[in-house]
Formats: structure tokens, C-alpha cells, sequence
């Protein structure tokens, strides 16, 4: 039976791809074999598949998608049966509220979609792909096992494995492993999946909202296998075990786009790996999102409203630093303004910016690119990093002829930041007139909704944290459930010091005042420190008191 719209055949015509009396010979013949028209196209060879799906692409305007970029969900896997994705050659790829987009060979194929929607119980969103890369797709996801652990058991022992790991890594359950270790990560909310080869095994740990912990271990004869397919993934040099090695690459998971960063670095057992997963589709935070407080938030926007000066934003690494950068970025972006960045790497794109890498081995290193941007008449400039008195220099250059100037310093506080430059070997007085504010950050998780319960601290905690015995302070935690993984944790949320530099600091600065001296001046001046917003998020229940002492107890 054959059921195709009008326009598909006078598309294939007009187009100039077939002829009518081709298209009459495709239409007839699919009516003796019941195929539809593209299938019989294809079998007759009229023409190929690849000019084929260009044609659905750019004349149908139906979406072609890369198979081999997606990981698919094994719930959305589940929606359709086997059975009708290989009668019907489709693959389902992501479910969007009630819409499942389905990738297949043939998308005006009628009876295929009706399947799909009767099977899957959702609107079906035709998407176009190879029958090589479906089918590749179907042998790949049906029958994936539920777990990582099931899926170890069913690779079995390859005792020739670390001889044949190239041959090994392009096997198809090595390739479940790791499009599930990945999927797991992603699902789970991690920022990264390390795999750590130890004497007996191979340690697979993720890292969610900052913290570590397990998933699973492999067999250590699985090591060179998923090394080597991670590697070839990542366009890193598989005949390399003894350097460390840098690579990435991206994959689209459930609608989203994935960019992997991976780390490879030769250990005593073997190569341990690291991939770092940042998701493209929430890095851009609003202002408001970051975990900014009312009056914080003003005092924030007044700081970069200013037309020119240094701001600092400061904390160790993983502590959120880029992503507020790039919020205010975007808050700031407008056509009036030409705004530019050097950065290590790029982490993610944005709209409306001109944004360059640096390049260590082409001699582009921060303060090159710095002196260069400066001949583009920008007006914000964005320094990835100060490491150097070189770049320290430039960058306050920049600011004292009429340039905002954002970057980043390593230092456990606010105040911290303004004696760094002066180690550094800044002069004290540049450092005064180009400094506008430094801001210091960290990551607090927050409270699991799902488990959230009210907590009142002992008569001892209360009075350690400055808070009046006496006083009736309701405080939360999360007393632990599935959707948290009994942590009582889910997500983060950062907390800030902002430190404006005013006449008092300035002079503090001048005469080369230690960090305490220009905290408490900072304090008395209206500054709330990492720990004092930490307890007002405590206080306002987002975060306990214990995840406020774990990020602050330095400061």
C-alpha cells in the first residue's frame, strides 16, 4: 500500500531529482510491492540515499540528524518496540512533553508514523537519517542492558583485550558502556565521569554538585577497551599511553547538546580518565539565577554599569566563576556596546560576542591577545584568567583608558584579590585606580525538595553562628530520598562577597594593607562575607548550615 502527499511527488520533480515518468515508474511499482514511494525509489536506484536525504532536508525541510553525535535515553528507547523500529527502519530519539521525535528513512511513510504514535502513546516528529546509521542505531540501543553493571556481566571476560584495544574499543557492547556511563552521568546531573584504574579495577566515580561518588567498577581487562574508545571519540592519539592527553567531543542526549571535555593522564595501573560534561542549554543563567540576594544583586548591577575598571571575580576552580561572567555578559550585552573575550578554552558560545582562545604552541597567550584586542575598539573585555604580572598589567592598562574589563583570580576571598596583583608585582597605586570591585564566590548545594524537612540547630550551634540562643529560627535539611540519592541534596546555588572599592580601600591598598585590614573596611562599608550569605541562604532554607561551614571554613 502506498500513501504519499502530492507535494513529495511534485517536489521530486520540480526539484529536477527524477523525472515524472520516473516518479509514475517509482509510484507503479510501489503499488504492485506495497512499498511507499521513497522505498521503491531507493530499491530501483534511481537514486541514492545520501542526495535522497539532502533532497527531504533542504526542498522537505525535514531535519536530518547525525546518529552518530546522539545518545539516546533507554526510556525513549522503550516507547517503540523493536519489532516496529526495525520493520519501519526508525529509531525513536528524544521525548519532548507529549512530542517523540523518531529519526527514519522514510518520513511521509504514512503507516510507520501511525505505529509510532499508537505505540508510544505521543504527536511523532519525523526527523531524517541513513538506514545504515538506524540500523547501526537499533543494533546499538535495543537491547542495551538497564544497568552499567548488567552490561559488564554481559561483555564477559576478553582476556586479549588490552592486545586488541582498538578492535575491542569499536565493539558494540564496549560502545553501550560508555554511551550508558555517559547517559547515567548526564541524567544524574554530573559535571564529570572519572574512570580510575586501581590495582584489582577499574573505579568509575561521577561528580555531582561538587561532590564525588561511586557508580561502578569494570573488570581491569575493560580498561584499555574503553580508553581507546573514548580516545577515538575525542580525536585523542590512541598509540599514546605514556603523555597525557587533551580532547573532546559532542553529543546531542534527549534534545540536549552535550560538549565533552576529556583528560587522559598515565598512572601507575593504567590511564585514568576524566570527562568533563558541560551542557550548553543551561549555562546561560540570568542574573537573578545565580543566587544573587536582593541588595547584592543591586550592588552588583551598579558595579557593572560603570564605563570603565577592573572587576574581579574570584575562587577556586569549579567554584561557578564562568558561569556568572557569562551571565553578565549576556546581562550586559546590547548593539551599542562591541564586546570581546580571550579565554582558556571557550567553554561555551556567545551570541552578540566576539570570543578568541588562547593558543600556547601560535605564541597567543593572554596578554598578546590582550594587546591586540585593545586595537578593536572594544568597550567590555573579558580576560579569562590573570596569571601573570604581564597580563595584570595590560589588563589594568585597558581599564585606565576607558575599558570595562572582567577577569578572574584564584584567592580565597575578596579581599584577597587586591593583595594578589600586588604580589604579583603590581603597583599598589595601579592597582587602586583600576580595581572597581572584586567579587568572591563559592557553590552551596541546596536543599531536595522532595525530602525537605525543618531542622532546629542545638543552643550551642545557634550561639557559635552569632544567633541568639533564644530566638525561634526555623532551619531545613533533606532527610534523604531516591530523587537525591539519600544526600538530602539536589542542585547549587552560588554564594558571593562584594567588595566595592571606595576612598577607605583605596587607601588601605596604597599603603599596603594586609587582606584582614581591608575585609574589615569592606565589612564595616556594607559588605556581607561568603559565610554571612551562606547563613542567610540557610536561614531562607535553600541550604543547611553544615554545607555553609563545608565551603567557608577557610574564610
Amino acid at each position: 500500500m502506498i500513501d504519499q502527499s502530492k507535494s513529495l511527488r511534485d517536489s521530486l520533480v520540480k526539484s529536477g531529482l527524477l523525472s515524472e515518468a520516473q516518479v509514475k515508474e517509482a509510484i507503479e511499482e510501489g503499488r504492485r510491492t506495497g512499498e511507499t514511494l521513497i522505498k521503491s525509489i531507493l530499491r530501483k536506484g534511481m537514486v541514492d540515499e545520501d542526495t535522497l536525504i539532502s533532497f527531504l532536508e533542504k526542498e522537505m525541510e525535514i531535519p536530518r540528524v547525525d546518529l552518530s553525535s546522539y545518545l539516546v535515553d533507554q526510556k525513549t528507547v522503550d516507547l517503540v518496540p523493536i519489532a516496529t523500529a526495525r520493520k519501519y527502519k526508525l529509531i525513536p530519539l528524544f521525548k519532548v512533553g507529549d512530542v517523540l521525535t523518531v529519526a527514519m528513512v522514510d518520513p511521509f511513510n504514512v503507516l510507520a508514523l501511525d505505529e509510532v504514535r499508537s505505540k508510544s502513546k505521543c504527536d511523532v516528529e519525523p526527523m531524517v537519517a541513513t538506514s545504515k546509521e538506524i540500523e547501526a542505531a537499533i543494533g546499538q540501543y535495543y537491547g542495551v542492558a538497564g544497568s552499567v553493571e548488567d552490561l559488564i556481566k554481559d561483555i564477559g571476560p576478553m582476556p586479549q583485550a588490552a592486545k586488541a584495544a582498538v578492535s575491542t574499543a569499536e565493539e558494540a557492547p564496549v560502545i553501550k558502556l560508555v554511551n550508558l556511563l555517559i547517559l547515567r552521568a548526564v541524567s544524574e546531573g554530573a559535571s564529570d565521569v572519572h574512570m580510575e584504574p586501581t590495582e584489582k579495577n577499574v573505579r568509575i566515580r561521577y561528580r555531582v554538585d561538587g561532590m564525588m561518588h561511586d557508580v561502578s567498577t569494570a573488570p581491569l581487562y575493560l580498561l584499555s577497551s574503553l580508553v581507546t574508545r573514548i580516545k577515538v571519540m575525542s580525536k585523542m592519539d590512541i598509540a599514546e599511553s605514556r603523555l597525557p592527553q587533551d580532547g573532546r567531543f559532542e553529543l546531542k542526549v534527549e534534545a540536549k547538546s552535550i560538549d565533552v571535555r576529556v583528560s587522559s593522564f598515565p598512572s601507575i595501573f593504567g590511564e585514568a580518565l576524566v570527562m568533563r560534561l558541560l551542557d550548553k542549554s543551561s549555562v546561560l543563567f540570568g542574573l537573578e539565577e545565580l543566587g544573587f540576594g536582593e541588595d547584592n544583586l543591586k550592588k552588583f548591577e551598579d558595579v557593572i554599569k560603570r564605563p570603565y575598571g577592573i572587576i574581579l571575580v574570584t575562587g577556586p576552580t569549579g567554584s561557578g566563576k564562568t558561569t556568572t561572567l557569562y551571565a553578565t555578559l549576556s546581562h550586559i550585552l546590547s548593539p551599542e556596546k562591541n564586546i570581546m573575550t580571550i579565554e582558556d578554552p571557550v567553554e561555551y558560545e556567545l551570541p552578540g560576542v566576539r570570543q578568541a582562545q588562547v593558543n600556547v604552541k601560535a605564541g597567543l597567550e593572554f596578554a598578546t591577545a590582550l594587546r591586540s584586542m585593545l586595537r578593536q575598539d572594544p568597550d567590555v573585555i573579558l580576560v579569562g584568567e590573570i596569571r601573570d604580572v604581564e597580563t595584570a598589567k595590560v589588563a589594568i592598562q585597558a581599564s585606565l583608558t576607558g575599558h570595562l574589563v572582567f577577569s578572574t583570580l584564584h584567592t580565597n576571598d575578596a579581599a584577597g584579590s587586591l593583595n594578589r596583583l600586588v604580589d604579583m608585582g603590581v603597583e599598589p597605586f595601579l592597582t587602586a585606580s583600576a580595581v572597581a570591585s572584586a567579587i568572591a564566590q563559592r557553590l552551596v548545594r541546596t536543599i531536595c525538595k522532595n525530602c525537605k524537612v525543618p531542622f532546629e540547630p542545638s543552643p550551642e550551634v545557634l550561639k557559635k553562628l552569632g544567633f541568639n540562643p533564644d530566638e525561634k529560627i526555623e532551619f531545613y535539611h533533606g532527610k534523604g530520598c531516591k530523587a537525591c540519592r539519600n544526600t538530602g541534596y539536589r542542585g547549587r546555588t552560588a554564594i558571593f562577597e562584594i567588595l566595592v572599592v571606595d576612598a577607605k580601600i583605596e587607601e588601605l591598598i596604597l599603603r599596603k594593607a594586609s587582606s584582614a585590614e581591608i575585609r574589615q573596611a569592606a565589612v564595616q562599608a556594607g559588605m556581607r562575607t561568603l559565610r554571612d550569605d551562606g547563613l542567610l541562604k540557610a536561614r531562607q532554607g535553600l541550604t543547611t548550615i553544615d554545607e555553609v561551614f563545608r565551603v567557608t571554613q577557610l574564610d
